[in-house]
């Protein structure tokens, strides 16, 4: 029986603990921290646990633990995580990773000293559509990929941004592109590999309480020519999320959908059934996860601490994650086109280097504690 801490209550811990306790015959929350221990004691008692609460994390660094999810504002991920890490416990960390690129360095190398697990949280990669669009892609079947399209659309309010620690570069790290985007951006470089330029712009079109981004676009350039964009929003009505992704063959996209071409002998396009159907019929043949979401990630990282396997999404992937972000905010703010990989002497390698050189839109004027109502969108089926 794995013995699993919460840090932070607010609304992702839900999320969590629902998973967590999917698995009662596996493991047993037995801890929560969070610097409002009324929170954490509400959020025991919510889900009846028999956990200790704390105020402040420290006190649980030698305890009899298995497993921490941290569930707090990025700003915080770092250090928490290393603490754990340390002190041999092994950790799944919320999205985004951490808040600069160092930091993602700091955490991997505590990981690696310690032997321990360091998994980053992106729960799309356990959505059934997810897994069986990665597998369509892996056969080859509809050729190179030449162009992709990420659409990350969601709508936030304008008091979203009212939370104490949302809306600026020190303690949220960014805006959607980070916050949001983050989740099709994995999924995006899991599918698709690493881009070595990127051309973004940026925007805040409706949140003047917030110094981040509402709105970025990116385009991208790989080694082989191929070339993707990806748009990251908190301001699109409807909150349609899709990846596309064009082969030289055919097109497949999550939510599922395929359309494949064939020349004619004049070069114009005429339906190709046949590769329609061979991809139909793979798609259809592949299963559907037993576990979906934050709690199929849970499901893997249980099992690899179980069996000592790989998890799918490992302290190395979340750094990728955060380094096309950090590379998107650059060209972003300075207008300029930018090589990856990043290097160390970047001045968006740091956190202190991406707050004072990122675009700050507006001053945050409004501060709240928390909000009522603390349960979270996480997403959409993509079916």
């Amino acid at each position: 029986m794995l013995k699993v801490a919460i840090i932070g209550s607010g609304g992702i811990s839900v999320a969590h603990i629902e998973a967590f306790l999917k698995f009662p015959d596996r493991c047993q929350i037995v801890a929560i921290a969070d610097i409002y221990s009324d929170k954490a004691e509400a959020r025991s008692n919510e889900f009846q646990l028999s956990a200790k609460v704390v105020k402040d994390y420290k006190e649980l660094l030698n305890d009899d633990i298995d497993l921490v999810s941290v569930c707090t504002p990025p700003y915080t991920h770092a250090p928490i995580a290393i603490d754990f890490l340390r002190a041999g416990k092994n950790v799944l960390v919320e999205k985004p990773m951490a808040s600069s690129l160092k930091e993602c360095d700091e955490m991997n190398t505590a990981a690696r000293e310690s032997g321990k697990i360091l998994s980053v949280v992106a729960q799309n990669r356990f959505r059934t559509p997810m897994m069986n669009l990665k597998s369509v892609l892996d056969t080859g079947l509809m050729g190179k990929i030449v162009h992709a399209q990420v659409d990350s659309f969601w709508w936030r309010g304008h008091s979203y941004y009212d939370l104490w620690w949302r809306g600026t570069w020190e303690k949220e790290g960014g805006g959607c592109t980070l916050n949001h985007a983050v989740h099709h951006i994995d999924a995006f470089l899991w599918m698709m590999g690493r881009p070595t330029e990127v051309h973004a712009v940026m925007s805040n079109t409706s949140h003047d309480n917030a110094e981040v981004e509402d709105l970025s676009i990116a385009i991208l350039r790989f080694p082989n020519g191929s070339l993707a964009q990806i748009t990251s929003s908190v301001v699109h009505h409807g909150e349609e999320q899709q990846l596309i992704f064009q082969g030289t063959d055919a097109r497949v996209s999550v939510p599922w959908k395929i359309k494949a071409s064939k020349s004619k002998p004049n070069g114009f396009p005429e339906p190709h059934p046949e590769l329609e159907q061979k991809l139909e019929s793979y798609y259809d043949s592949l299963p559907e996860l037993t576990h979906e979401g934050h709690e199929g990630q849970i499901d893997n990282v249980l099992r690899a601490i179980e069996t000592g396997e790989s998890v799918l999404i490992d302290g190395e992937s979340g750094r990728a994650t955060m380094e096309l972000i950090m590379a998107i905010y650059k060209s972003a703010s300075t207008g300029q086109p930018v090589q990856l990989p990043l290097a160390s002497e970047d001045e968006f390698y740091t956190k202190e280097g991406t707050q004072a050189q990122a675009t700050h839109f507006y001053e945050k004027k409004t501060s709240v504690e928390n909000f009522q109502d603390t349960r979270i969108n996480t997403g959409g089926q993509y079916k």
